[in-house]
């Protein structure tokens, strides 16, 4: 189940003659399920928890930037957040090959995130719903873990 919300001046940017046409689209079941979705997410107050944890985890991955100069930028809300890796922050330039060392070494450490951006230098970190507070404080102690590591550094510095 979807919606999309704008503007009247974008939606007409898709008045354009094609047509939007899905077999399964509002079938009971879909419905079903999507209902049952919603129940849970409000019954066990799983947006209110996203925004606590996200922010904790946001504060934290800020806290990282400070440690690691190759941490450009940190940004998101909620649970879907991006480290942006540079491999200078005044000039920014991405640095790809050491965001998938990165990720790599967290898949390691039994977190998975993923590389994203034009560049493929940001690690997107989009945990699920029922993420809790050990989870956030377990992913940044591997995220700085993987940062700081001689052999990440090695990668990290390396042209």
């Amino acid at each position: 189940m979807g919606a999309v919300i704008t503007t009247p001046e974008i939606a007409a940017a898709f008045d354009n003659g094609m047509e939007f046409f899905s077999t399964f689209g509002g079938s009971t079941a879909a419905c079903a399920a999507a209902l049952a979705t919603l129940e849970v997410v409000e019954e066990e107050g799983l947006q209110r928890n996203a925004a606590e944890v996200g922010a904790r985890l946001l504060a934290g991955l800020t806290r990282l930037m400070e440690r690691h100069p190759i941490i450009g930028d940190v940004r998101g809300a909620g649970l879907f957040l991006g480290v942006e890796l540079v491999r200078d922050r005044a000039t920014r330039e991405p640095a790809p090959v050491q965001a998938s060392y990165v990720a790599n070494r967290m898949k390691d450490f039994g977190v998975l995130i993923g590389t994203d951006g034009p560049f493929h230098n940001v690690l997107k970190i989009r945990p699920p719903l029922c993420f809790e507070p050990r989870n956030a404080d377990f992913l940044l102690e591997m995220l700085d873990l993987a940062l700081g590591e001689d052999g990440a550094r090695q990668v990290l510095s390396a042209d």
